[in-house]
């Protein structure tokens, strides 16, 4: 397949800028695969697309402020994108870097609070190794220093509210750079509602990295590869898939995350391995998912990985079809937009 066959035509009005005034009060766009019907509803009202005995999978993921502000020694502002910490005793990270000059080996960053910073290497494509200096505990300053990585799309500065709403209320494991942002729009009353109706709620952890995000730079989509982003599912979690497969239930998966930690765990009979490693599968039309039977997603890029696992789970063309519907009816797109649900 060819890139540009996930293109569409998107007005940038329709960019959605700052979240929504309550988390669940997003349209919810909903899609039958069997049917091709599309509706349209809220997303406080997604509770009753659900069955009893469901199993909802969740991505527990929490961003951390990825993005750090500084210069370097030499004079010259940079800006600092944390992408993965390096396994290690030390505060080693791949970083982007954006400056006016591309760094050196050996440059100096000086950050706040004294912090300085050195990078050490460069990596595959624009990614450096930078190394921070020893404090105390780095996760603190960085909660201080650094700002939350809203994507470039979102023309505006982090605030401090977004420290709250681009995170999910069920965020727990610090590693992600971007939200799992499907699960933006749920909250506690939403959960005990689909308790309560005896839908069981089930979490893996993703951190979203550049595989998500990271955009497509060859025309041929085979030529694609998708960055390693790690990933943990509980023997709990396992467990519970097995179980709803068996008894005949559906497995619906909130997030593309999600999506793609269960399809990479998955053997060919669609028994999904417990434990932790690193996802890498890149999901797209011609894709047979072995796990989910529904999934809840945000309208995504054109040209973009998400689009294409989406393409997959639906059909290209009745996914394409809903999108230039959700167009016409002004649905709010990306990160801070509404929502679809498709079974």
């Amino acid at each position: 397949m060819d890139l540009e066959e996930f293109d569409f035509h998107l007005p940038s009005e329709l960019i959605a800028q700052v979240p929504a005034a309550r988390r669940d009060a997003a349209r919810l766009m909903t899609l039958d695969r069997t049917t091709g019907k599309i509706g349209e509803t809220v997303f406080s009202e997604i509770q009753g697309l659900f069955r009893p005995g469901d199993l909802l999978v969740v991505n527990d993921t929490r961003v951390i402020p990825a993005r750090l502000l500084g210069c370097k020694e030499s004079g010259g502002r940079v800006e600092v994108f944390l992408v993965r910490r390096v396994p290690g005793d030390r505060e080693l990270w791949h970083c982007l870097i954006r400056a006016s000059k591309s760094p050196k080996p050996g440059t100096v960053l000086l950050l706040a609070e004294g912090m300085t910073a050195r990078v050490e290497s460069r990596g595959e494509g624009d990614i450096w190794q930078v190394a921070f200096a020893p404090v105390e505990d780095f996760s603190p300053w960085l909660e201080r220093n650094g700002s939350m990585p809203l994507p470039p799309y979102i023309r505006r500065a982090a605030e401090e509210h977004d420290r709250e709403r681009y995170q999910t209320v069920f965020a727990r494991a610090k590693g992600a750079v971007a939200a799992p942002t499907a699960g933006l729009h749920m909250t506690p009353e939403l959960f005990a509602a689909l308790a309560a109706d005896g839908v069981e709620i089930a979490t893996v952890t993703l951190h979203v990295g550049l595989g998500t995000f990271m955009p497509i730079r060859v025309e041929n989509l085979d030529d694609h590869r998708m960055h390693r982003e790690e990933y943990i599912i509980p023997e709990k979690t396992a467990l519970a898939i097995s179980q709803r497969k068996r008894d005949g239930g559906r497995v619906v998966a909130l997030g593309t995350t999600t999506t793609r930690a269960l399809e990479h765990a998955a053997g060919d009979d669609g028994t999904v391995t417990a434990g932790a490693g690193e996802a890498d599968i890149f999901i797209r039309p011609g894709y047979n998912f072995k796990v989910i039977d529904a999934l809840i997603t945000n309208f995504h890029l054109p040209k973009s990985t998400l689009l294409m696992l989406v393409s997959a789970f639906a059909g290209k063309d009745l996914l394409l079809e809903a999108y230039g519907e959700a167009v016409r009816r002004q649905f709010r797109f990306y990160s801070y937009g509404d929502a679809m649900m498709i079974w």
